[in-house]
């Protein structure tokens, strides 16, 4: 990964990449400017959350988030794929991301170059590349048509085309669907035994 576009993307920096499913606006999520900087760029409506890209279950203690042991096992076993999964995060500290929603949508790629770029930057903040109410740009030549030099940095993969990733919220022990999309997921209860040791999915 070009050293330049991490050290941007370090220094609050704002652009273009290939996700794991579409080409994606995304900065650091743990910088208050970068993202304010994208809702400007995209013209995004001010309560609509970001997905948080993620090398690994791990990062999420940078959020404050703790999960039960019965969500950490589903994670395990779901990620890394074109899945987001909304979880709690009421921190006011956080609330330049969750927009007052207390709630934030994560996801571990399935791409390895995206993971290994994530390991370097830290949580990035990812939208779809295109101002609000657009389509999605396909290609880096339609995401500098929305953006142009505003946008702090491109990286061009060619054309990708693809759903969205799989839109999923964990509540009350069940995994409900908010929007199908790249990855299928089954409704799934979690579920453990007596002992409570042993926290697997179970398929309802």
């Amino acid at each position: 990964m070009n050293r330049d576009i991490i050290q941007k993307i370090k220094s609050g920096g704002v652009g273009v990449l290939p996700t794991d499913t579409i080409y994606g606006l995304a900065g650091q999520a743990l910088s208050p400017q970068a993202v304010e900087k994208a809702y400007d760029l995209k013209g995004r409506t001010p309560d609509k959350p970001f997905i948080i890209l993620i090398a690994g279950i791990e990062d999420l203690a940078l959020f404050d988030i703790k999960l039960d042991p019965k969500t950490k096992a589903f994670l395990k076993k779901t990620w890394p794929n074109p899945v987001s999964v909304i979880l709690s995060c009421p921190g006011e500290k956080f609330a330049y991301l969750h927009r007052g929603t207390k709630s934030l949508a994560f996801r571990v790629p399935k791409d390895k170059n995206l993971r290994q770029l994530l390991t370097q930057t830290g949580p990035l903040f990812a939208s779809s590349a295109n101002l609000q109410d657009h389509f999605p740009a396909q290609t880096i030549a339609e995401a500098k048509r929305y953006f142009g030099k505003q946008a702090d940095f491109y990286i061009d993969r060619g054309k990708l085309s693809s759903p969205p990733s799989t839109l999923i919220k964990i509540e009350n022990q069940k995994i409900k669907i908010l929007r199908p999309g790249s990855f299928p997921v089954n409704i799934w209860v979690l579920q453990e035994t007596d002992e409570g040791k042993n926290n697997k999915p179970v398929r309802k």
